[in-house]
């Protein structure tokens, strides 16, 4: 008996190493029929336009240290852009102080700001007011900006267009094809066809 079961053994063992190769090839089979299948890689989404907030009726006030009103910002709708971060503003109106204390006022059918409000567009009966400060005791002219567009750096006090505008200087008027007015190193840029009335001072 035991002769008998050691030569059964011996067989065995010959066959053993054929039948393991066999599990193994069926286990291999079962994974690869079992496995999830690689996903072929898909298009990049195309980035879309759509705000990720929206705000009504809204308005918007910033103080300083000490609690006085340094700008605000009121408009009907406004919607935020966030792959652009840009925030989008319909029927816009905007006040500001300058360094020296000088309210600037802007108003606008829709206006464009990037994230910090550093750099505003402002698009359809564009208006920028800069008030007359009264400066050692004398009154400086107040200055008003009016086109179909208007970009506005309020930090820098800038006003840039390419398209037609009008200026009012006090009393005196201008009107040319496109503008640069840079007040912090008081230089007025006028382009195209220039036209202005200069009113003598009383």
């Amino acid at each position: 008996m035991t002769m008998g079961l050691r030569q059964a053994w011996d067989r065995f063992s010959l066959y053993l190493p054929v039948l393991l190769m066999g599990l193994l090839a069926l286990g291999t089979w079962w994974l690869v029929r079992n496995a999830p299948q690689v996903q072929a890689p898909r298009p990049a989404s195309a980035l879309r336009h759509q705000p990720d907030y929206v705000m009504k009726g809204f308005s918007v006030k910033s103080f300083d240290a000490s609690g006085r009103l340094q700008s605000e910002v009121q408009g009907t709708v406004a919607r935020h852009y966030p792959y652009t971060d840009t925030l989008e503003v319909d029927a816009v109106r905007l006040r500001s102080l300058a360094a020296d204390g000088r309210l600037v006022r802007a108003t606008a059918d829709r206006a464009l700001s990037n994230a910090d409000g550093s750099e505003v567009q402002l698009h359809g009966n564009a208006v920028v007011v800069r008030e007359a400060p009264s400066i050692q005791g004398k009154r400086a002219p107040r200055m008003e900006f009016r086109g179909e567009f208007l970009h506005v750096w309020p930090d820098l006090e800038r006003v840039r267009s390419d398209k037609p505008v009008q200026l009012m200087r006090g009393n005196d008027r201008f009107t040319a094809e496109s503008m640069e007015y840079d007040h912090l190193d008081n230089v007025l840029t006028l382009r195209g066809r220039v036209r202005g009335v200069l009113v003598p001072a009383r």
